[in-house]
């Protein structure tokens, strides 16, 4: 295969060095070319002649940026995530760009994340470390709950979810699940029930977002919802952003409503997310005040990261991107409805 170009956006030296380690073991033999900014319609044209282009979470894909691409020879937009919501999918086909993604990396990484992010909260071992290394060896403030016997209730049962559940039942909680789609078989092996959104918030102890962003549940989590969990409930975020109104978020652990939330992701992160701004204020009130709060744990969309999940990432990229170049089916291919 003659070399042929891709351009990355929004990468960091993790990316640059997976990436080019793999194109060179594997022999894939592309042309590489990194940049470090997200993509948007400022930079859409800093393309190299590529045909094509290689996007993360946070860059933008909507119809003018597209359109910038398109006029510069793109023909391939790929993907090195699951999630599309920031690709105008409409926009792709009317101007004839193919769009892949990275479907399954590692639904274990994401998973065991949750997993991470509900103990720390519950045992307060983040807070325990910073005491201890200061010669704090009090208690108080510390008391969790024992996992055994509560009910977690998981939006979404994708392959992420199942995942989790499976995790959640060996720590001996209760499982309560929705899903717009529901699968009767994975119930009743899984020994999980599948309820409404208002039964799952009415009984859940912790609550976790394992579904993708889609206009129709954006801020699922607001302040009607809120108003319908338990006291005290545990909220836990690591599907994208927007599904959390985080207005009515802080106001819920203003009040205590919500007794604790683990996030790995924000609604405006492309702003922070996977950047040094520690020499910085912070600027976005609705984040610092997150920030604030000690039953918060804020990670950088960093539950993906793993020496597994970036393999899986880089190889199913470099597949797609071989699989169109040599005319082959696009099996990861995301269409418009």
């Amino acid at each position: 295969m003659d070399k042929n170009k891709i351009v990355f956006f929004g990468t960091h030296s993790y990316d640059r060095h997976a990436f080019s380690d793999l194109n060179a073991s594997k022999g894939y033999d592309f042309e590489l070319i990194y940049h470090r900014s997200f993509l948007n319609e400022k930079n859409a044209d800093e393309i190299h002649g590529a045909k094509a282009v290689c996007i993360f979470v946070n860059d933008r894909a909507d119809r003018t940026v597209l359109t910038k691409l398109k006029e510069n020879g793109v023909e391939l937009l790929a993907l090195r995530c699951a999630g599309f919501n920031n690709v105008d999918l409409q926009a792709a086909k009317d101007l004839g760009i193919r769009v892949v993604r990275v479907p399954a990396y590692s639904p274990h990484a994401i998973a065991e994340h949750v997993v991470a992010l509900i103990l720390t909260l519950n045992r307060k071992t983040h807070r325990a470390y910073t005491r201890t290394r200061d010669g704090n060896f009090a208690l108080h403030g510390l008391m969790g709950f024992d996992l055994y016997g509560k009910t977690a209730g998981v939006i979404g049962t994708g392959k992420i979810a199942r995942v989790l559940i499976g995790i959640l039942k060996g720590f001996g909680l209760n499982i309560l699940a929705y899903d717009i789609f529901e699968d009767k078989e994975y119930e009743k092996a899984a020994g999980i029930k599948y309820v409404s959104l208002d039964e799952l918030y009415a009984k859940s102890d912790i609550i976790s977002l394992n579904c993708p962003l889609t206009p129709e549940n954006k801020y699922l989590i607001n302040k009607d919802s809120i108003a319908k969990m338990k006291d005290g409930v545990m909220l836990i975020n690591t599907g994208r952003g927007p599904l959390i109104n985080t207005e009515a978020l802080v106001e819920g652990l203003k009040n205590g409503k919500i007794g604790a939330a683990g996030l790995d992701v924000y609604e405006e992160e492309s702003q922070y997310f996977f950047q040094d701004k520690s020499d910085n204020i912070i600027a976005d009130d609705k984040l610092g005040r997150l920030l604030s709060f000690n039953n918060v744990l804020l990670t950088s969309h960093q539950a993906f990261f793993t020496k597994e999940a970036m393999h899986n990432i880089v190889d199913t990229t470099l597949s797609n991107a071989k699989a169109y170049f040599e005319g082959q089916e696009l099996v990861n291919e995301v269409k418009a409805k």
